[in-house]
Formats: structure tokens, sequence, C-alpha cells
């Protein structure tokens, strides 16, 4: 007879959880230049693209002349627009390589940087279509081109730089880092704002860019790319001499062939999800605007601190979550993530109060932490045999409808219940919360009462 396991100390469970959030840092320094490269242009890249997108929908309102509906299409515009860019814009890192494919994006999105910043100076006019719209809307086409470009570049050097004991921490860190980046607008932005307003942020964030640039041009130099290829085993990948692909043509007959249309459970799981995605895009679209109008004081003038909060959390959590919850299930991970993530919403539907937003803030993070990490694991597990990288694509593409769907809508709900101009005490954003709160809850109420289905169908296929 064994003795019964005995659950490790709480000692050894702190201390291995801390390793795990403190191992990216001590790997940081032990990787190659080109890396370091990559990684520090994403902490600028993250800085500068939640930084103006924290900032879109109030900018398009005051500098630009939308009301709220307007303001959101836009905003929907670029982050819906930045996700079909990566479709069409993606496959540049193939043909010229991920270095040049990094400088070309980050061009790109300094022009459109500098158009959006430059846009209200160079036009007298305001409102739809008018001309400092349309030089705004040329701004998001060159940061929607730039950011398409960008991040599957990226995401190809961290494959070239590591090996296969060192890539899961090289994509940890390319995530951790942008989430600390994203944090970082809040930091910087209220005092720059309060001094020369939305548009002066906006000529810092281009600055940044700029900066990203020459941190590619002069660290991901080309003698950095061949030592660190040449560490890892991967100069001739990268020089192109690689085994044969198949044609474009061979290549989309595949991709049609094995499109997961009739795969009703996976399509089932990845569009439930969209209700609680919401949130996320919410902490553009809503958040900024609902801080900035529905309080006073140090909420209202410091809106940019409360909207980046959550990267920091993330930042933290995901790594402590990831520790704790390796060996749980994904299916019960992914319904007790999304309901954690929707059930703090109800919080605001309380009215305005800051203990009741960094309750939001917290627990909806938390939600987060747990199971946004677990659904391109779920994806990985229940796809076919070579036919990952396709289920993997379209489990995107709900995301795509979810920040196009809620830029539709969330204009209209901040002019009825969070309008501009409005005292505090005679909004109704207690009912507007209320709401979004219903429908995010509307993803683990799905995925409760699918669960038998889904386990069926994923028991299925792996004795089959």
């Amino acid at each position: 007879m064994t003795d019964p396991v005995s659950p490790q100390p709480t000692h050894t469970v702190f201390r291995q959880t801390l390793q795990e959030i403190t191992q990216p840092f001590i790997d940081l320094f032990h990787t190659s230049r080109a890396l370091w490269g990559v990684n520090l242009s994403y902490v600028l890249e993250g800085l500068t693209y939640f930084g103006v997108v924290g900032l879109l929908a109030i900018y398009f309102n005051d500098f630009i002349g939308l009301n709220d509906i307007s303001a959101g299409h836009m905003v929907a515009f670029q982050t819906a627009g930045i996700t079909l860019g990566m479709l069409f814009f993606g496959a540049t890192v193939d043909l010229v390589g991920p270095r040049k494919a990094l400088l070309v994006s980050l061009a790109f999105m300094l022009v459109g940087r500098v158009l959006l910043a430059m846009a209200p100076d160079l036009s007298a006019s305001r409102g739809l279509w008018s001309s400092a719209h349309l030089l705004a809307m040329g701004g998001l086409l060159g940061i929607i081109a730039g950011y398409g470009i960008y991040q599957p570049a990226c995401y190809a050097a961290v494959k070239f730089f590591t090996n296969e004991k060192t890539a899961a921490m090289g994509y940890a860190m390319l995530y951790a880092l942008m989430n600390l980046g994203g944090f970082l607008p809040g930091l910087i932005s209220p005092p720059i704002r309060k001094a020369f307003g939305i548009t002066g942020v906006f000529w810092v964030y281009a600055f940044l860019t700029a900066v990203g640039i020459a941190v590619v041009a002069l660290i991901l130099t080309n003698r950095a790319v061949r030592q660190a290829t040449q560490a890892v085993g991967k100069e001739a990948e990268w020089r192109g001499e690689q085994k044969e692909r198949k044609t474009p043509k061979e290549q989309l007959l595949f991709y049609l062939k094995n499109f997961p249309v009739k795969d009703y459970r996976f399509l089932f799981f990845v569009f439930i999800l969209i209700p609680v995605q919401t949130l996320f895009a919410h902490n553009w679209l809503t958040l900024p605007q609902y801080c900035n109008r529905a309080f006073t004081g140090v909420v209202s003038e410091n809106y940019e601190f409360f909207v980046n909060f959550s990267p920091l959390l993330i930042f933290v959590l995901t790594p402590m979550v990831a520790a704790l919850t390796t060996k749980k299930d994904t299916y019960t991970m992914m319904i007790i993530g999304t309901f954690v993530m929707a059930l703090p919403t109800f919080f605001l539907a309380l009215g305005p109060n800051i203990v009741t937003l960094f309750a939001y803030l917290v627990v909806m993070t938390i939600g987060e932490a747990i199971w946004s990490p677990r659904f391109l694991q779920w994806i990985a597990e229940v796809a076919p045999k070579e036919m990952t990288g396709i289920y993997m694509g379209i489990g995107q593409f709900p995301w795509f409808l979810t920040k196009v769907i809620t830029g539709l809508y969330s204009g209209w709900f901040l002019m009825h219940y969070c309008p501009a101009g409005v005292p505090p005490d005679q909004m109704q954003t207690g009912s507007m919360w209320f709401i979004y709160g219903i429908i995010a809850m509307m993803t683990p109420v799905g995925l409760i009462l699918a669960r038998r289905w889904m386990r069926l169908g994923f028991k299925t296929r792996h004795e089959g």
C-alpha cells in the first residue's frame, strides 16, 4: 500500500510561482542581441499602440468633431483593420525577412501617427468626412498596414532566434513585455496631455515610433541576426534555404479542402467567446470616455492610468495563474475564466465609484489571465493532425468580428447612458454596464450548457 501524495507546502508553491514570474526577466539578460532588439521594439510598440488607441475615441470627438457613434466606428476601423491587415500583409515577412519587415512596418506606423497628430492643424474643417477626418483616416490606414506586418514579423523573428528549448520562453517574454508596454501610457500620457493636449501625446508616440525604428536598425543588425541564428542552428532557414514548399495554388487548395466549416463544435467554441471578448473592446471603446465623463477628480484627470491598468496586472498575473493551474482541465478553466471575467461588469452597474472601478479591473483581469492563455491551447488540442495552423487562423476570426460588432453599438450606448457635457449624477452608466454584463455572461453560460456535447465530440475525435 502506497502512501498518499502529500500536497506541496505553501512556501514551495510560492517559490515556484515566484520563479515563474521572475524567470522571464532572468532569461531576458541571457538572450541574443537580436532578440533583445525585438523585445525592446515590442515594448516601445506596446506603449505607443495602447497609448494611441486609449485616446483615439476622445481624439475623434474633440479634435475631428465626430459624435460618439462615429468615433466608435473609427476605433473599430483601426482595431478590426489591424486583425484583417495581418491576413493580407502578414506574408510580407516571408518575402523580405523579419528585419526588413519590421523596418517597413514601423515606417508605415510612423507616417500614420504623424498624420493623426497633424490632421487637426492641417485642416480647419471638422465633422464626418471633412478633410481633417479624411487625413486622420489616412493615418489609421498607415497604422493598420504597419501593424498588420509588425506583429507577424515579431513572432517570426522569435521563431528564428530561439530553439525548441527556448521558444516557449521567447514567446512568453514577448507577450509579457507587450503588456508591460501597454501599462506605461497610464504613467506617461496624463502629464503630457494636460500640458499639450491629446495631439501633443500623439507627437510623443510618433517620436517613440521613430526610436523603435532606430532600435531595430542599430540593435537588430545583420551581424546580430547572423550570430543569433547561428547560435540556434537556423541560419540556413533565415536565408531561405528551406525544404520545398507548396506552390500558392497548392496552399490555397489545401486550405479550402481542410477549412473547418463542418466542425460545428469548434465553430461554436470560438464564436461563443465573442460576448465576453466585447469587454476587451470596451477597454478602448467605452472605458476612456466612462472614466473621463462619469468621474471627477483623480479618475477623470488621469483616465489613461485606469484604462491601461489591466496590462500591468496581466504582466504579473498570467505566469502566476499558469503556475497554479497547469494541470487543470482546459475546458473547465475556460468556463471559470470567462465567468470570472464577465462577473465584475456588474460591479460597475452600481454606479461610478473608484472602489468598484478598481474591483472591476482587477477581477476582470484575473479572469482574462485564467482563460485567455488557454484559448489557443484548446484549439491546438482539438485540431486534427496537420490542421493546427488552419484552426489557429480561423480561431482569430471571431476576434475581428468582436471589434467590428462592439464598435457598431458602443457609441450609441455612450450617447444615451454616458453623454458628454452631462453632469455625472444625471448619467445612467449603471444601466449601460448592466447590459454589457448580461452580454458577457452569455459566454460562460453557453460553455456550461454545451459542456457535455463539446466533451463528447472531443472524446470521439481522439478515439477515432
